[in-house]
């Protein structure tokens, strides 16, 4: 093995120390692919469950990664002692032409100590919303969804975000805690509607609709208190009254989940439809336009007709 390493050396024209290094570092990395693999092939087999697939890819590649940098880095640098001056020496020039990647890789421990959110979760932030594919080390990838105004529907869209926008952007996290958001449908009826009936009719369909998410919401939110400083809410469906410049306003409130908005939202307006024409005293109200015809309304108009002339 020696003559064949210094042969070798003798034809590459590099030491035989570093032919050495050379082979434990292909050595190296080739048995830590194989490791890979293997134990990827392993849980394929395990397990069907795509989410534990991908937390058991991340760790595995991760904790490979890691001690590939540390054999190698014993490797090549001779000792730890060497290792950590070395690091010593470099870090203060990292530290600032590579800001924003530390910042990142800092933002992936913070990820994985806290746990602000996983795969699968639906976030906002810096504007950007959609459910989590992904976690890097230096980025986490959201699948787009649109504003609530759109239907909050997937668009398609993949989209890369930086892990240190964790630190200078606040977060909202859709599913986390009890996977429910609660929501609100303003519905308007005239001044000359039965507005209590209209109100009953709203509260029954809401019961109809969301009664299951409510039993379930209820569970959850105090299997949420456990863990977060959250205080028990009732999370039955409600109808609020407010008075509106062109009626009365109900606004329908109830529990559903956080993709469930738009399908919930059209079941209950095609049940307020039906239910409200099927009611002779109760109709919606609608912004009206009336014209104002001066010379046939005016006050001179009205004087004329009004009074008679004076002498």
């Amino acid at each position: 093995m020696s003559s064949a390493i210094e042969w070798l050396a003798g034809v590459l024209g590099i030491s035989g120390s570093a032919i050495v290094k050379w082979l434990i570092t292909v050595g190296t990395l080739a048995g830590l692919l194989v490791l890979r693999w293997i134990w990827l092939h392993f849980m394929t087999r395990r397990t069907e469950d795509i989410g534990r697939r991908y937390r058991w890819r991340k760790a595995i590649t991760y904790s490979l990664a890691l001690a590939g940098v540390i054999i190698i880095g014993a490797t090549w640098l001779e000792g730890v002692r060497s290792l950590i001056t070395c690091f010593g020496l470099v870090s203060a020039g990292i530290a600032i032409a590579l800001r924003d990647p530390i910042l990142n890789w800092f933002g992936w421990i913070y990820v994985g100590w806290r746990r602000p959110f996983t795969t699968g979760d639906r976030v906002a932030l810096a504007g950007l919303k959609g459910d989590v594919i992904d976690i890097g080390v230096s980025t986490f990838s959201l699948l787009e969804v649109k504003d609530l105004t759109e239907g909050e529907q997937v668009s398609g869209q993949i989209i890369h975000v930086p892990n240190g926008k964790l630190f200078t952007e606040p977060l909202i996290n859709y599913t986390q805690g009890f996977d429910l958001v609660w929501n609100e449908i303003p519905i308007t009826v005239t001044f000359e509607s039965h507005w209590r009936k209209a109100k009953a009719i709203l509260l029954e369909i809401a019961h109809q609709h969301a009664d299951t998410e409510a039993s379930i919401g209820a569970q959850r939110l105090r299997e949420a208190t456990r863990r977060f400083f959250i205080r028990e809410d009732s999370t039955e469906p409600a109808v609020y009254t407010r008075l509106a410049s062109n009626g009365v306003q109900l606004t329908l409130r109830y529990p559903c989940g956080a993709r469930k908005r738009r399908s919930t939202e059209q079941a209950i307006a095609e049940s307020v439809l039906e239910r409200f024409s099927a009611k002779q005293d109760v109709e919606f109200a609608y912004t009206t336009t009336r014209i104002f015809r001066q010379n046939e309304e005016g006050k001179a108009a009205s004087s004329e007709h009004s009074f008679p002339p004076e002498e």
